[in-house]
């Protein structure tokens, strides 16, 4: 099932939406004996981190993301349409051309530290994965960690890569404060697929590992099943959860397939060139809980669909829960403790 160029997951460049001229290379889609293209570092320059969102449906308001474009590859990421506000395209410049904010732990303390910030859980990860492989280099999660420690802000994050164990130490002084939660993102226990459709994030059974590991160190987690398939990954739910909650999750969530823009067509061009035998039931089981379309722009129903189909994974889904003894989609966090470094009575007072 594998082949040659598997380490990434997009096979082309599609046009950028904002663009009216685009480069298309002669060796587009990529043949089974084409090199992976290499990965390259861009400076971000943007003056603030914290960024706001007011979506009904998300489950926070604030989030911090270190990197722009992921080198995961995840071929169904429902981000990799953000690259065409730089100019680039949602395909393989997603996950090849990485702009990373090396300001991020000194705009964190900025904006944490001034009196217009006000105490609130900040997510890691709203858009792209904060462990992707460079962070294991970088460490700008680690060092906006540290500040979030610093001010005991409340955090949580959404990962697939088993190296945020890494940051256990930190992430369970947060926890001792009632501040902190993480989830793994777990789309299937099948290594293989993962491979192919989430090529450079961490083994399923790394995920797992670091549920465990996580647990152990009294850290809130739960699992992602993110994104759910229709007629692909859709059976794979209550196996997953009973993983994650006998690896120690505590908490779980669910978020059917998004295709927005051009994760629809990358998309379908994934199925044709790994599993073009299931293509057309997958998308037309897609079709039947998105009101006939690929996607539905829709507050509450784009995460979770309509139809018998999504009533059956929700289900399927909360039956699972119930028998993991998981209780419910996310941990309570407290902004109680924090406090601003700056403020030294508080700091004499712990």
């Amino acid at each position: 099932m594998p082949d040659k160029i598997l380490s990434r997951g997009a096979a082309s460049n599609p046009p950028n939406r904002f663009e009216t001229v685009w480069y298309v290379s002669e060796n587009e889609p990529a043949q089974e004996d084409d090199p992976a293209p290499g990965t390259h570092f861009l400076r971000d320059s943007s003056r603030s981190l914290i960024t706001y969102n007011d979506s009904p449906d998300v489950g926070f308001n604030a989030s911090i993301n270190p990197y722009r474009g992921c080198e995961h590859g995840c071929i169904y990421c429902y981000a990799r349409p953000t690259h065409e506000y730089l100019g680039f395209s949602a395909g393989l410049d997603f996950e090849t051309k990485i702009l990373v904010k090396e300001d991020a732990p000194a705009l964190l303390r900025q904006e944490l530290a001034s009196p217009r910030w006000k105490p609130q859980v900040v997510a890691i990860s709203g858009v792209t994965d904060p462990y992707q492989p460079v962070e294991r280099r970088l460490k700008l999660t680690r060092q906006c960690l540290e500040i979030l420690v610093e001010f005991r802000n409340p955090v949580v994050i959404v990962t697939k890569n088993h190296l945020v164990t890494r940051d256990a130490d930190l992430l369970e002084e947060l926890a001792g404060l009632e501040a902190a939660a993480v989830f793994l993102s777990v789309t299937t226990l099948d290594g293989r697929l993962s491979q192919v459709m989430e090529p450079r994030a961490s083994h399923p059974a790394r995920r797992l590992a670091a549920i465990e590991k996580l647990a152990r160190a009294k850290v809130p987690v739960g699992v992602l099943v993110a994104p759910v398939i229709p007629g692909f990954t859709d059976h794979e739910v209550p196996s997953i959860i009973a993983a994650c909650a006998e690896a120690g999750a505590r908490y779980a969530g669910y978020v059917l397939l998004r295709l927005p823009y051009a994760v629809s067509p990358l998309f379908e061009e994934w199925l044709t060139r790994h599993f073009p035998e299931r293509k057309e039931k997958v998308l037309r089981r897609i079709r039947s809980m998105r009101g006939g379309k690929l996607y539905d722009p829709h507050f509450f129903s784009r995460m979770k669909g309509e139809g018998v189909f999504a009533k059956q994974i929700a289900s399927l889904f909360s039956l699972a829960c119930q028998r993991g003894g998981l209780k419910g989609r996310t941990p309570k966090l407290s902004i109680s403790s924090f406090r601003r470094p700056t403020d030294r009575q508080r700091l004499l007072f712990p």
